[in-house]
């Protein structure tokens, strides 16, 4: 019999289990036998000891809609852009006698994205650099998606440079990067369950601070990845899959490290997880990852500043330079 149950996290953030479809085929084969041969059951996390956890993150805005009118264009038509600003970088837990944790690799970008190839150059912005970038699309997705791609990558070079430096490293969202490096990606939203459903009743089972076993994503692909869920939280009148995350490695590290990084994420990151009357994303969204995007949101600067420097930049009027420039 079917029951209806109400989310513990705010609807302005959408809902943490989402339908979709449009994920391609070879996204949904995986391998549930990688760690354990038979039926599953929830396996117990383990504290190693791990030292320095460095929590990833990145936030973005949109600061400003462009557009350029070109005369000469067959077409007639305006064709759109946008300025973006995004920060990212993390958040630094020290694990030792003296528990601490600070902002580290913390980098702000902007950028001017223009639509249909367009190669025209964004004016200098007085106390900003917005590198200008094109993109063959030109709908608003495929403008903000541009954006997020450049984000994803500089918090995948994020998380490379804090894993060399000996940091175990939780990277929110899907892993960028393949090599075997300490990273894992932190999924808190589920657009697929990736199981079977013998496998999914495990899900199910999970008590806080178990985990599944470990399955393999893409098993016949070039970037194949180890994957399991782990529950951090009991969640009051949750269903099956309420305060499950989905945490997943590079297939490069092996079965035995990544096994070990999935008994650890089991032990910690219920340690990290918010109560429900903390976050309005409780408890998937950790009190690390929260603390950073309200610290990233800040060197952002202030919006209604920004946008009045873009406004002055681009009505400022023409120098006589040029304005030659333009007769000739």
């Amino acid at each position: 019999m079917a029951r209806l149950y109400l989310e513990s996290w705010a609807p302005g953030f959408g809902s943490p289990v989402e339908a979709d479809q449009s994920l391609p085929p070879s996204e949904v084969e995986v391998d549930p036998a990688v760690e354990v041969d038979g039926a599953w059951e929830p396996l117990p996390g383990l504290d190693d000891g791990v030292r320095s956890i460095a929590f990833v993150d990145g936030v973005r805005r949109i600061d400003a809609r462009l557009t350029v009118f070109d005369a000469d264009d067959d077409s007639g038509l305006p064709i759109p852009g946008l300025c973006a600003s995004y920060a990212v970088g993390a958040t630094v837990w020290q694990r030792g006698p003296a528990p601490r944790s600070t902002y580290e690799q913390v980098a702000v970008h902007r950028i001017a994205v223009l639509g249909r190839g367009r190669a025209e150059q964004m004016p200098q912005v007085r106390g900003l650099a917005y590198a200008t970038e094109s993109t063959e699309g030109e709908d608003d997705d495929q403008l903000t998606a541009h954006v997020q791609t450049r984000m994803r990558q500089a918090e995948g070079a994020c998380a490379a440079v804090l894993a060399q430096a000996g940091h175990f490293v939780v990277a929110d969202g899907p892993i960028n990067e393949f090599a075997p490096q300490q990273v894992i990606g932190y999924i808190k939203t589920h657009h697929r369950s990736y199981l079977g459903p013998a496998e999914a009743g495990c899900v199910a089972a999970l008590r806080p601070g178990e985990r599944t076993p470990m399955f393999r994503i893409n098993p016949q692909a070039k970037f194949q990845r180890y994957s399991w869920y782990v529950r951090l939280a009991a969640v009051p009148f949750g269903h099956a899959w309420s305060g499950v995350v989905r945490c997943e490695s590079a297939f490069a590290l092996g079965r035995d490290e990544a096994r070990k990084i999935a008994d650890r994420t089991a032990a910690i990151l219920p340690l990290v997880a918010p109560p429900l009357h903390i976050d309005p994303r409780a408890p998937q969204n950790l009190v690390p990852i929260a603390a950073l995007e309200k610290h990233l949101r800040h060197q952002l600067g202030d919006a209604a500043l920004v946008e009045r420097a873009l406004r002055a930049a681009l009505h400022a009027p023409s120098t006589s330079a040029e304005q030659e420039a333009a007769a000739r």
